[in-house]
This record gives structure tokens, C-alpha cells and sequence, in this order.
């Protein structure tokens, strides 16, 4: 089971900070699994994100096809708005 752990916005969208979740290969699987869970998740990213596996951001990884695997962890910010 992957370890993801959400915040801000998706806190509410998700109704919890973190969540297990299995059968997912790739960083773009599991977003598309916590969307089919939680409707909305995507569309909550659509303005930008910032997701770490094991504390590395992805856009130094593989981006979207980032393989995760049974205990990585893998974090999710939404765009921070503010001023």
C-alpha cells in the first residue's frame, strides 16, 4: 500500500490528511485513483500541484510516470493561493 497524504484544499475533498491506497504503478495511477474515490481531486489540481515521492518532487523524477510502489509515500499540495 502506497502512503499518500494530502493537504490544504484536498483535506476536505478527501476527508482526511492521509490514506492508504494499493494496486497503483505510477504517481498519475494514483491520481486518478483518488479521483475515482474522491471526485474532485483532479479538477483541484487542474491550476498546478506539487507532489513528492519519498520527499523528491516529481518534476526531478518522471513526472506523472513516476513509479510509486508499496511503501513510498507520496505527498499532495494543491496550489497555494494568498497575498
Amino acid at each position: 500500500m502506497v502512503k499518500v497524504k494530502v493537504f490544504a484544499t484536498l483535506i476536505d475533498i478527501v476527508g482526511k490528511r492521509m490514506l492508504e491506497i494499493g494496486g497503483v504503478k505510477t504517481v498519475g495511477e494514483l491520481l486518478d485513483e483518488l479521483d475515482r474515490r474522491f471526485p474532485g481531486v483532479k479538477k483541484e489540481l487542474e491550476d498546478g500541484y506539487l507532489i513528492l515521492v519519498n520527499g523528491k518532487n516529481i518534476e526531478h523524477l518522471q513526472g506523472l510516470e513516476t513509479p510509486i510502489s508499496d511503501d513510498d509515500t507520496v505527498s499532495v499540495f494543491p496550489p497555494a493561493g494568498g497575498g
